[in-house]
């Protein structure tokens, strides 16, 4: 992550861990992506007020975002959605080498079998867990961490709202 020259939050809401990670990593870009109006601009006047000139909001959803493809070191998501469609969100946007990095609570099993399915589709190594303790009572959470292995699949991102509607399963869950 320190090394990393393009840094995208996806549904960044109200910025975080976008704004933090741009406090933090003064040399890279973070590009927050969020796609309600609303959100962008209160992200975009906190990243002015604290001086933060490494931070550009983009107020798309990440399937419509073309200028982010192929271009990121790292994606980062919180709270946004599956593990198996934040990897079909992530994988168009990272070069190949970079990595999703997603909050979550442990998923259920069936998730996690989409979401291995979805990175073979997708040229994203399976997702490995890394437990974090945030703060008393946050509950189980963890870092799933899933590096882009290959190129993504001519197809993806497919156009907005059909990885949530449509999922990539586990062929066991057809």
């Amino acid at each position: 992550m320190r090394t990393a020259g393009r840094v995208a939050d996806l549904g960044a809401g109200g910025g975080f861990p976008g704004l933090a990670l741009a406090v933090a990593l003064p040399a890279t870009e973070v590009v927050l992506v969020e796609s309600a109006k609303r959100k962008a601009a209160f992200i975009r006047g906190a990243a002015e007020d604290l001086g933060l000139e490494n931070v550009r909001v983009e107020a798309v959803r990440a399937e419509s975002w073309t200028a982010g493809r192929d271009a990121c070191d790292v994606v980062t998501a919180r709270a946004l959605a599956p593990l198996g469609v934040l990897l079909e969100y992530a994988s168009p946007l990272l070069r190949v080498g970079g990595s999703l990095i997603a909050w979550k609570a442990t998923p259920p099993a069936d998730e996690f079998r989409d979401a291995l399915a979805a990175g073979a589709i997708l040229g994203m190594g399976a997702p490995v867990a890394h437990p974090v303790e945030p703060y008393l009572d946050a509950g189980a959470r963890s870092l799933y961490v899933s590096s882009k292995v290959m190129d993504t699949p001519a197809g993806y991102p497919r156009r907005e709202g059909m990885a949530r509607k449509r999922p990539l399963r586990a062929s066991s869950r057809g």
